[in-house]
């Protein structure tokens, strides 16, 4: 069963019923958790960090408000509390407020371009003051930089590393090419991290429209790989490889179902 081309999709009316409610409800939540983050960061940076998470949690439980339903499956093996090098596939932009909520208790840090480092409620706050990896895109050696010392943050503080090796969102859920730079560079950095391959699919499907509407009833699906175990004689490219590899077998798995 193929994807229908854009054309061929039109909003419905259920669609433009909820969004203004998840509309209003998504940007309430940004500007509430905004404050709440900066009087946590008075007593800390993990105080910010715990109340960045509750945020995070807060926006996937406002994706109910449009019928979004989350299935998750994720292997025991990934523990509370512990630190990981997530190495995951790219979709859109709520990737993160997901990844966020479901790795909570392991304190995920993201690399962001700078861009998105201000003028956003909430987001740009955390992004600058909760131990996220800034990088300009046109200065290579300025971001190797940023993720070494995310890398070195994971090792010193008990936070994890979320790395989108795509390098960009796949518009329509399509795997693309790993650009290893900033992985190996972030595998490097942290050697005795284990690394977890996280799946995400159809995610993109929730910026369909460009949120005018939102589209109701979206399914997204999430598999948390078990943890992979670090060697001081690895190869990281087939390392890497093997992390790209367990996020394509359960894409095409899902896909798979989906034909039945």
């Amino acid at each position: 069963m193929g994807e229908p081309t854009r054309a061929a999709v039109r909003p419905r009316l259920v669609d433009w019923l909820v969004t203004p409610l998840f509309l209003l409800a998504f940007g309430g939540a940004l500007l509430l958790f905004d404050p709440l983050q900066r009087i946590a960061r008075l007593f800390g940076q993990r105080p910010q960090e715990l109340v960045a998470g509750v945020m995070q949690v807060t926006l996937v439980w406002v994706f109910r408000l449009a019928g979004t339903r989350l299935r998750v499956e994720r292997d025991p093996g990934v523990r509370p509390g512990v630190s990981y090098l997530v190495i995951a596939n790219h979709q859109s932009m709520f990737d993160i407020p997901i990844t966020g909520a479901l790795l909570l208790t392991n304190f995920p840090k993201y690399i962001s371009k700078r861009e998105l480092a201000k003028g956003l409620p909430s987001i740009s706050y955390n992004l600058r003051r909760g131990g996220n990896a800034i990088i300009d895109r046109d200065d290579r050696a300025g971001a190797t930089r940023a993720i070494r010392a995310l890398g070195a943050q994971v090792r010193l503080r008990g936070v994890s590393a979320v790395i989108y090796p795509e390098g960009t969102r796949a518009r329509h859920g399509q795997l693309g090419p790993f650009r290893p730079a900033g992985a190996l560079a972030l595998l490097d950095e942290a050697p005795d991290v284990p690394v977890v391959a996280l799946a995400i699919d159809e995610s993109w499907r929730l910026l369909r429209f460009n949120l005018l509407p939102i589209p109701f009833g979206t399914r997204v699906r999430v598999r948390i790989g078990a943890p992979i175990a670090r060697r001081p004689d690895e190869d990281r490219h087939a390392l890497l490889l093997e992390a790209r590899g367990q996020i394509e077998k359960a894409l095409d798995g899902w896909r798979a179902e989906g034909q039945r």
